[in-house]
């Protein structure tokens, strides 16, 4: 049974209004290149392991963006223990790693945790 605060928290996380909001899809090796090298409109691809501390820190601010840039963005996730051929192709070297793809190659890469107002900058520029 859920608290009245953990049901409030969930209701503002996984709804605003009557819309559900827009996750990070999960991509991997079999899926990369179809969904961020061919996709039409620009894909941030978070490269994450779930050991990862600052990885964790940044999912939540993720799922914002992605609901706020669905349509114009798509927001990925890459789980680089899982995907280490897909991780190496790209130099992962320490994570968070963020590459935003735009028509099939890297435009830019901020690693690290970054707060919501460095990142919202680095998309509105792919955007641009």
């Amino acid at each position: 049974m859920t608290s009245g605060k953990e049901a409030r928290l969930a209701k503002k996380y996984l709804m605003r209004g009557s819309k559900a909001m827009t996750k990070p899809i999960v991509v991997d090796a079999a899926t990369f290149d179809q969904t961020v090298l061919q996709s039409k409109t620009p894909v941030l691809v978070d490269f994450w392991a779930p050991w990862c501390r600052p990885c964790i820190m940044a999912a939540p601010v993720l799922e914002e963006l992605a609901d706020e840039y669905a349509g114009r963005m798509t927001i990925a996730k890459l789980d680089v223990d899982q995907n280490g051929e897909v991780a190496a192709k790209y130099g992962i070297m320490a994570i968070p790693n963020l590459i935003i793809f735009k028509n099939g190659q890297p435009l830019s890469q901020i690693v690290g945790y970054k707060p919501k107002a460095e990142l919202k900058r680095a998309l509105d520029a792919a955007l641009g």
